[in-house]
């Protein structure tokens, strides 16, 4: 039976510059991979060597990108390896499958959403009404489903983020601070339903999962076998769960032994 492999994206297998984490001598940081260009400029990495790993865990197994980037954001990007024949965007509020959403799936999401939570105009409102502009940079709503901030993080007051937190809490969503981006984001809308879904489909018995945020957390729990980085808000919180295991890497090498782990996972072989 096929074992199906679900990350996240940024900060789990792919790196912008200021998350690259190369800490150690120039003349000793590995080599790097391009894998999204916006603007005319690069935007994300990974080193080499997790290209190839990529590139094999592509041939060994249903491998799942699960992103909270919209389909735009997500398109955008260009992985080695075979091209995955299932995509999770906009945190499970679309399933690709070979590059094109799923109207069903995207249509249960909605009545879900509906049906569970308040409305997106009156958080949007909320965080208009609320955020200073003094360390807001953008106000952005993605895919219609999902609201979030662009702010200076070194300005944005933690006692802030914690009241969001708590007034979205009482509509049914929930918040999550990622680098520079303030999340708020349904309760209903999770990556782990639309991993089920995946391995529903395929017939996975076996389904590996990483990621490093809060809004991961919920993918970690619903797969056999999950890895953080030793980075982000599940680090930070330490954050854990069984069959969840904690790495020390930070930055890209943590993308690197994440790949390597789905690798003797999905061939038999034992964790490190």
């Amino acid at each position: 039976m096929p074992v199906l492999v679900a990350s996240d994206l940024d900060r789990t297998l792919i790196y912008s510059a200021a998350a690259l984490a190369l800490t150690m001598p120039d003349a000793r940081a590995p080599r790097l991979l391009c894998v999204e260009v916006h603007e005319s400029r690069p935007l994300s990495y990974l080193t080499e060597t997790a290209a190839q790993l990529l590139t094999d865990l592509g041939d060994a197994a249903v491998f799942v990108p699960t992103t909270t980037r919209t389909r735009k954001q997500y398109q955008r990007i260009n992985l080695p390896g075979p091209a995955p024949a299932y995509a999770i965007c906009a945190n499970g509020g679309h399933l690709l499958v070979d590059g094109v959403t799923d109207p069903e799936w995207h249509a249960g999401v909605l009545a879900r959403l509906a049906d569970e939570c308040a409305p997106l105009a009156e958080v949007r409102a909320h965080l208009e009404a609320t955020a200073d502009p003094l360390w807001v940079r953008k106000h952005r709503v993605a895919e219609d489903l999902f609201a979030y901030l662009v702010v200076e993080r070194e300005l944005l007051p933690e006692e802030w983020v914690k009241e969001l937190g708590a007034w979205v809490e009482n509509r049914g969503w929930t918040v999550s601070l990622q680098g520079r981006k303030v999340y708020a984001v349904p309760k209903p809308l999770t990556k782990s339903a639309a991993v089920r879904e995946v391995a529903r489909r395929t017939g996975a018995e076996l389904t590996l999962g990483a990621g490093d945020s809060l809004l991961d957390a919920d993918l970690l729990l619903a797969v056999d076998r999950g890895w953080r980085p030793g980075h982000g808000e599940l680090a930070e919180t330490e954050w854990t769960a069984p069959g969840v295991t904690a790495l020390p890497e930070r930055g890209v090498a943590a993308g690197e032994r994440i790949l390597r782990e789905f690798l003797r996972s999905v061939r038999g072989g034992p964790s490190a």
